[in-house]
């Protein structure tokens, strides 16, 4: 019997360096490597599909895939053609190849593949030069709705231009816009009339004034390949070996170019996650993922489920969220296995308004920054940029540094570029700059430069300007100690050259901030910490999303989000939008299930751990005269410290630790009670103590079994009262009883 392999001798956890260690030869590239992701890497011929969920290291595996087809000389650098879907994330790739011995292998985004080929052969094709390539599109489309006499704000203005993206990208020419929405079952932001109209004269101006945009590049590229045969033949000469990451998000159109890039061959690999698909209102759709083995029936399937990103807990949470999901994708999921230790419970927060919530939020920041967690390493994610705003404020009265993810590009900033020149001075006439006389080693001459600009050991106080200047070039100081540290020996020039790399690649080094990003932003990225907020019904799911596709999809988007997270995750939600505002607001629906007392499968943790923060407590019926019985020591549910004080024992934890009590909750049940209080003409305690309040705000029992399992909840209050508390858990509101009822009324009553 062979003996099942030590996963420990793999090590996934994130690099310490951006600049590791080249393999001395192709088996060395293997090193690490699991062993899916061993079969992903020496699969090398004919069509491969890699089902690769969250956090289980599928850049990796492809990554070291080229790499040990090169080193091994299987695979020539120059004809292999690696495909992603932004230029950061191509970028990396083409970092990681550096690393691994691959450095001549294109890694690029459709887009930029597309335009290359464009370029080179559009005198050929067409003649002259290429058009001129739109950067934006807005003014056009803005033009073009005024000579149609149709009034745009600017809300409608970006999203008539996303329709006009998405016909783009689906292949629907104008004319055939209104039957296509109707057809693909999509919400026109106007009359789709209209919207083909706009369609249409966007297009003629682009051919008066002789323009293209991004989706006229794919479209132009894939008509000048199906229509010359010797252009198609020369592009497959040069690339003969294609990979394709995020294959989940392929559009028509990206699947037609690539098509016409392989010609009759099969020599192809794809990665991907049906489980990740968001970004269907752009074109993309799984089906292509899913249809693989259709196409290639002979196609090699490899499944990472692995996961060495998130804790046991983080992964019960996000296989949870799975569980619950219906359609095709969902019936393809990938149940993931955490490869890492044990973590924190995930943290279900409830506060009264959205300044709350955010105020909130920025003091658990601030408390796991002082607990030695980076704010690099902590991330808040919302379902909507327009979001933000309460964040950044919270974070800035907290004293706390952040960012805004998909804001200026890192080395578009102002600081960044001037840095560069600076430091370009320096590394081509630093023997003459008085600044670097006293400087030894690269990281030294570094922090002497940008010391002129501002650069300090020290943070500046509070945030701001300021401190984004200075967070910009603690980065590069960070970037040159890396680099330095990897390349002993290595010069002013030589980290110029890696920086000219980096900014081509807009592969930017980390800056010491706390990440603020829309979900869709955070794909593809990770942090230590995640907080996830705004998790309402009406943002999440968002409210114009209506169709079980589209619910589906908003489901996968908290998937995503909940899979960023590698140790500390957050879900928070509040009642109301403003302070004295009415607390009509629901926890989203993705939760039922899953936060505490949220229904029946919220129930305790199962063997192992990985309960993904669920247990509250689940005592079957009756179970109050068993607790009694039970002569075992009562233990604190956070700390495990054996309990003796009758308040702590009734609470089940110490008085000091951590509460996740429902606060809201817990004030509607004090009022509750001091009605029941006046109507029976007794102390508010004898209707329930404050400790057993307590006790149920922070339990949240959805069952009369759950609540039964609460110190204080007697089968006699359980009868009194138990409708009435499972009502006020549930968010429902009480018809308030007039005092000269019955007390018996009043005792049966629970009425909404």
């Amino acid at each position: 019997m062979t003996a099942a392999p030590d996963f420990s001798l793999f090590p996934q956890a994130p690099a310490a360096t951006q600049f590791p260690a080249m393999p001395e030869g192709a088996d060395a590239v293997l090193d690490g490597l699991d062993p899916e992701q061993r079969e992903v890497a020496t699969a090398l011929h004919g069509p491969v599909c890699v089902l690769a969920g969250a956090g289980t290291g599928k850049t990796r595996a492809i990554t070291h895939r080229i790499a040990y087809g090169v080193r091994a000389g299987i695979l020539q650098p120059a004809s292999v053609l690696a495909v992603t879907f932004t230029a950061r994330a191509a970028g990396e790739m083409r970092g990681r190849l550096r690393q691994l011995g691959a450095g001549g292998v294109q890694a690029r985004t459709f887009h930029s593949a597309a335009l290359r080929q464009l370029q080179f052969f559009w005198p050929k094709a067409v003649g002259g030069e290429v058009p001129r390539l739109l950067e934006r599109k807005v003014q056009f489309v803005a033009e073009a709705a005024a000579r149609c006499r149709i009034r745009l704000d600017r809300s409608e203005l970006r999203d008539v231009t996303a329709e006009i993206e998405w016909s783009k990208v689906t292949q629907t020419v104008p004319a055939d816009y209104p039957a296509a929405v109707v057809k693909a079952g999509r919400q026109a932001p106007r009359d789709p009339a209209e919207i083909g109209q706009i369609y249409g004269t966007y297009e003629q101006l682009k051919r008066d004034r002789g323009a293209i945009d991004f989706e006229d590049v794919l479209l132009l590229t894939v008509g000048v390949l199906q229509d010359r045969q010797d252009i198609a033949e020369q592009v497959r000469a040069q690339y003969q070996h294609f990979v394709v990451d995020e294959y989940q998000d392929v559009s028509p159109l990206q699947q037609r170019l690539l098509e016409l890039w392989l010609g009759d061959r099969d020599s192809l690999c794809v990665v991907g996650d049906a489980s990740q698909t968001i970004y269907s209102f752009t074109g993309a759709t799984p089906d292509h993922l899913l249809d693989f083995r259709t196409r290639h029936p002979h196609a090699t399937v490899v499944r990472l489920v692995r996961d060495y990103r998130s804790t046991p807990q983080v992964v019960h949470l996000a296989n949870g969220l799975l569980t619950q999901a219906r359609g095709r994708a969902a019936e393809h999921r990938l149940e993931l296995v955490s490869q890492r230790p044990a973590g924190p419970e995930p943290a279900y927060v409830e506060y009264a308004d959205e300044p709350a919530e955010a105020e909130g939020t920025a003091r658990r920041i601030r408390d796991l920054i002082a607990s030695g967690v980076p704010a690099g390493e902590i991330a808040v994610l919302f379902r909507i940029n327009a979001q933000s705003e309460v964040y950044e404020q919270a974070l800035a009265d907290a004293g706390v540094p952040y960012q805004l993810r998909g804001a200026e590009r890192f080395f578009e900033r102002p600081e960044v570029r001037e840095a560069g020149v600076k430091l370009r001075g320096a590394a081509r006439f630093g023997g003459n700059d008085a600044l670097l006389d006293d400087a030894v080693g690269l990281p030294s001459e570094v922090r002497a430069v940008l010391s002129d600009m501002g650069w300090t050991s020290e943070p500046p106080a509070g945030s701001g300007a300021v401190r984004d200047r200075w967070e910009s070039l603690a980065a590069l100081v960070r970037l040159a100690e890396e680099f330095a540290a990897a390349r002993p020996g290595a010069t002013l020039a030589d980290l110029v050259a890696e920086l000219d790399e980096r900014a081509a690649a807009q592969h930017a080094p980390a800056v010491e901030g706390v990440t603020l990003a829309s979900l869709h932003a955070a794909k593809g990225l990770e942090w230590d910490a995640v907080f996830l907020v705004g998790l309402t019904e009406g943002m999440m799911p968002i409210t114009y999303a209506k169709t079980d596709e589209q619910l589906e999809e908003e489901r996968r988007l908290l998937y995503v989000g909940v899979t960023r997270a590698r140790r500390h995750l957050a879900l928070s939600w509040s009642l109301a939008r403003s302070p004295g505002g009415r607390a009509v607001r629901r926890p989203s629906r993705f939760l039922g299930g899953l936060r505490p007392g949220s229904g029946p499968t919220a129930g305790r943790r199962a063997p192992g751990g990985a309960a993904g923060g669920i247990e509250r407590g689940g005592a079957a019926p009756g179970a109050g005269a068993s607790r009694r019985r039970d002569r075992r020591p009562a233990r604190c549910r956070v700390c495990n410290k054996t309990l003796t004080d009758a308040g702590e024992m009734k609470l089940m934890r110490c008085e000091d630790c951590p509460s996740e009590m429902n606060e809201a909750l817990y004030e509607r049940l004090r009022d509750w009670r001091a009605q029941q209080a006046a109507r029976t003409r007794q102390p508010a305690y004898c209707v329930f103590t404050d400790k057993t309040l307590m006790a149920i705000s922070e339990a949240v029992p959805g069952t009369e079994a759950e609540l039964a399992g609460i110190s204080g909840v007697g089968r006699r209050k359980l009868d009194r009262y138990g409708a009435d508390v499972l009502a006020l858990c549930a968010g429902e509101e009480l018809v308030d009883v007039p005092e000269e009822a019955s007390e018996g009324a009043a005792e049966n009553s629970s009425e909404k």
